[in-house]
């Protein structure tokens, strides 16, 4: 991992002030509820082993010198993640202000929406074509009904794959994750799902292969396959149940995406963040994302919000170191 320049951080901290505490039993108003699903190559990442202090920097992603934090595009729809969101213009705001804070990992899919963040964010990083990561999903679809189903077949991700395409305005695609269900085997259908992402990346419509939403065995499957840039799992203080893979990627340099990074827990889990929020200065949110950026080093998380004002919140969190008292309380599951 390699450590940004003074210069840069200190523009940070100009640019965004920490917010107090806040009450975060229930969730930021603009976050995805606890209860809400998200129908969200080893050498693209370098980072020295057992590193987590200082937790802020730089990562090599794909080729890419990126800050260890990114944004969920999720949160620019509407109600259920169907529509457009409430306020068009705060969510261009959104997209801009993380650009011009160093965000340079957006995870998107075509299925939030449908389509509107993958619009929204073709337009905001337009001008910043060389030095963005771009990581879509692909492995869900709307039925007849409305709702959202599996695509796994190859026909149904190469569909996806060619909507991806066409809303953000590339050729290629940085990561593509091959989102899988609920099972967690190496059945056939995985791997013909895991084939069909081969063959496109083969064919250049996508430049790195991720999984999410796998286990162990679909993990060590696709990498007897094909190189992995990353893996995007449901991960965060309060929902510590991925912790052998996220060692797993750490241990082979793949980058970990955690979705839903700032999930709500119970009384206590917020009680703990709240008294380490008052320890350091910083929001429980904070807390929450500083803990994933020292837990292992190669974890970039991916917060979304709607409001400019959670987003500075979540990147200033790249500048909070927690005392070691404060991963071991927290780590404890």
């Amino acid at each position: 991992m390699e450590i940004e320049d003074s210069n840069a951080r200190a523009r940070r901290k100009d640019a965004v002030k920490r917010l107090p505490v806040s009450d975060f039993t229930n969730g930021r108003p603009d976050e995805t509820p606890a209860t809400t699903t998200e129908a969200h190559a080893h050498s693209p990442i370098r980072m020295k082993s057992n590193t987590a202090d200082p937790p802020s920097g730089l990562l090599e992603l794909v080729g890419k010198r990126v800050p260890r934090i990114g944004y969920g595009t999720m949160r620019l729809t509407g109600p259920g993640v169907v529509g457009p969101p409430a306020n068009p213009t705060e969510a261009r705001l959104v997209l801009r202000r993380a650009l011009e804070l160093g965000v340079r990992v957006f995870d998107t899919a075509w299925y939030y929406g449908p389509d509107i963040p993958n619009q929204l964010l073709a337009q905001a990083t337009d001008s910043f074509p060389d030095g963005v990561v771009i990581a879509t999903k692909l492995g869900w679809e709307y039925d007849h009904g409305g709702r959202l189903v599996p695509a796994h077949t190859p026909e149904r991700l190469r569909a996806g794959m060619e909507r991806d395409l066409r809303l953000l305005g590339t050729d290629a695609i940085s990561i593509v994750h091959l989102r899988w269900g609920n099972d967690r085997l190496v059945s056939e259908s995985f791997r013909r799902a895991v084939a069909a992402m081969i063959e496109m990346r083969q064919e250049g419509n996508l430049h790195h292969i991720g999984l999410s939403n796998i286990g162990m065995a679909q993990l060590e499957y696709a990498l007897t396959m094909t190189e992995i840039a990353s893996v995007s799992n449901s991960y965060s203080v309060v929902d510590q149940a991925d912790g052998e893979i996220v060692d797993f990627t750490g241990r082979h340099g793949i980058a970990y995406l955690p979705w839903l990074p700032l999930r709500a827990g119970g009384m206590e889990q917020m009680r703990r963040l709240s008294a380490w929020g008052e320890t350091v200065n910083a929001s429980v949110a904070q807390v929450a994302i500083a803990w994933l950026l020292q837990r292992a080093p190669n974890i970039v998380p991916i917060p979304g919000t709607s409001t400019v004002r959670h987003l500075e919140e979540n990147v200033a969190a790249l500048d909070i170191v927690l005392p070691e008292a404060a991963m071991h309380e927290l780590n404890t599951r």
